[in-house]
């Protein structure tokens, strides 16, 4: 696993794949939000395989034809922003990046 100590640090969770949708990083959010089903021993699993049928379907078609996407959830009376992105390095596709950002629930909006 590759860390950078900016990453560990962040006060959301990021999760990394590779272009076979395999979980190559973890920050430390991510850890500790993913603990009840492996945290840290998720690193070398299929990311596939730790969705559901409809969003394993729709992770399946981003490594297919890499290109963002974003939406929220509420788990647990927490609502979430996800974000996943491909991941670049020299022009080739090598993975995708998710971002899970827990959203205060008065915050605010703008319009401009």
């Amino acid at each position: 696993m590759t860390t950078h100590n900016w990453l560990e640090e962040l006060p959301f969770a990021l999760t990394r794949c590779d272009a076979q949708g395999v979980i190559v990083e973890m920050n430390a959010r991510a850890r500790q939000t993913f603990a009840g089903s492996g945290g840290a021993a998720l690193i070398g699993q299929s990311l596939l395989d730790c969705h559901p049928p409809a969003a394993r379907e729709k992770l399946a078609s981003l490594l297919a034809a890499p290109r963002p996407n974003s939406y929220t959830i509420e788990k647990n009376g927490k609502k979430k922003l996800i974000h996943q992105s491909p991941v670049y390095e020299n022009g080739t596709f090598v993975g995708l990046v998710e971002l899970s950002i827990e959203l205060p629930p008065d915050m605010p909006h703008f319009v401009r």
